[in-house]
């Protein structure tokens, strides 16, 4: 009489069941919603005086006299013609043009050589170059006021340059200034931007006999290209909207750049505010017009390395 062994069964298996979302969580749908809330209300209260500049540009003065600026009604667009004749918008604009493609291209021009020999290279004084590149952002323009009025004044110039045959009353000097300004800030981020570039790259580089030009100009140039243009961005607003300057360095009317242009809309005893208005949507295009054909650049570059760690 033999036995047989009895054969065990297999285990069941196991279902695994998908974690569960927890209600109350920082991805809850009771704080998103109240987030979304706040934001809207944040954006509504950020774009108000432009959506309420933008509609009043549209009025008559005469009608929001008569009427309030809460009516509604006196719909025109002869402020836009009015404001365009009467401010000298398409002199001004020129100069502006004038003044900020040679200032933004000379400033990301010269930062990133800058930042690709403190990035790339390792050496005793790579630290002490940046702070004298970021001192100049430490330092309140007023306070160099009479020293940089005096040296432009007495440097000299062809008159092919400049009909005053100084810096003075010419457009090179706003873009020096300019680029002076703004070198420091474009330094340290291009730097930091350069410095999460793997360095293997440019070690296949040098083994296939590429040298330092075309390691910055072929190799880490097309890469950085998110933060140029996410500095692009930025630099056109700062120096197309800049006026400072514009009023110490330039004497000549007709060399005053945009943001100027809206001194002439004021009246002798009254400005019409409606007026004002539409100069100043004329003025705001330019950066906006900017702003949307390089937003998809500007957002990467500026969430650069969020993912990381």
């Amino acid at each position: 009489m033999t036995y047989e062994t009895p054969v065990a069964a297999a285990p069941a298996p196991v279902r695994a069941t998908p974690p569960t979302r927890q209600e109350g969580g920082v991805l809850g749908k009771r704080r998103g919603t109240v987030a979304t809330v706040i934001i809207a209300l944040l954006a509504l209260a950020w774009l108000f005086p432009l959506i309420w500049a933008l509609a009043n540009s549209f009025r008559d003065y005469n009608y929001t006299q008569a009427n309030g600026y809460l009516s509604f009604g006196g719909w025109t667009t002869s402020n836009y013609e009015e404001a365009w004749s009467r401010g000298n918008f398409g002199l001004h604009l020129k100069n502006s043009l004038l003044i900020t493609v040679p200032a933004v291209l000379m400033t990301l021009w010269l930062s990133s050589m800058v930042a690709f020999v403190l990035a790339r290279f390792s050496y005793r004084f790579n630290l002490t170059l940046l702070g004298i590149f970021l001192a100049a952002n430490l330092l309140p323009p007023q306070a160099l006021l009479i020293p940089v009025f005096r040296m432009f004044r007495e440097i000299p110039l062809p008159l092919f340059m400049s009909d005053s045959g100084s810096m003075l009353n010419s457009f090179w000097a706003l873009i020096l200034v300019n680029t002076a300004f703004q070198m420091g800030f474009c330094t340290f981020v291009l730097s930091n931007y350069m410095k999460t570039l793997p360095h293997e790259i440019y070690e296949s580089a040098e083994l296939d006999g590429a040298s330092v030009w075309r390691q910055y100009w072929q190799l880490t140039m097309p890469l950085v290209r998110p933060a140029l243009a996410a500095l692009a961005t930025l630099q056109v607003t700062w120096v197309y909207n800049e006026f400072f300057w514009a009023t110490v360095l330039i004497q000549q009317g007709n060399k005053l750049p945009v943001t100027s242009a809206l001194n002439n809309l004021r009246g002798q005893f009254f400005t019409d505010t409606n007026l004002v208005a539409a100069g100043s949507i004329i003025v705001a295009l330019p950066v906006l017009v900017v702003f949307f054909a390089l937003q998809k650049q500007f957002v990467s570059g500026l969430t650069l390395g969020s993912t990381k760690g």
